[in-house]
């Protein structure tokens, strides 16, 4: 179908398991130069009941950010979560700027919290309407 390709669905994203395992250490390697989340914390959030790890197979440069980020608040609501909370490094950017189009709102600082010394900005957002 003509145009079909530059859709961006939700349907790519689903939930990570055990085999996706070494993958997510290579993206780890490769996209982060420090920092990094090791293969045992990976594998420990893959199979954690209070976790949910979320993939998008074969998405690089695709720009399914925005669908990876819906998907992550969908899955919070989905585990009865009013709020979803998140670091990122104060020099990423792009990824801030995502954040806030999204409605997420700065509301704290991790200072010198990565080995680089930077600083890890927090942000939330209100997920449902609290009562």
């Amino acid at each position: 179908m003509p145009g079909k390709s530059r859709n961006r669905s939700i349907a790519s994203i689903r939930r990570g398991r055990a085999a996706d395992l070494n993958d997510l250490v290579e993206l780890e390697t490769q996209v982060f130069a420090s920092d990094r989340m090791s293969r045992r914390s990976l594998r420990h959030f893959l199979a954690a009941r209070s976790a949910t790890v979320l993939v998008a197979p074969q998405s690089a440069g695709l720009g399914l950010g925005p669908s990876l980020l819906a998907a992550c608040e969908q899955a919070a609501r989905a585990r009865g979560r009013q709020t979803l909370r998140l670091e990122v490094h104060e020099n990423n950017h792009r990824a801030i700027s995502r954040y806030r189009k999204a409605g997420y709102r700065q509301f704290g600082c991790h200072a010198a919290y990565y080995a680089d010394e930077g600083d890890a900005l927090r942000f939330e957002k209100l997920l449902t309407a609290r009562k």
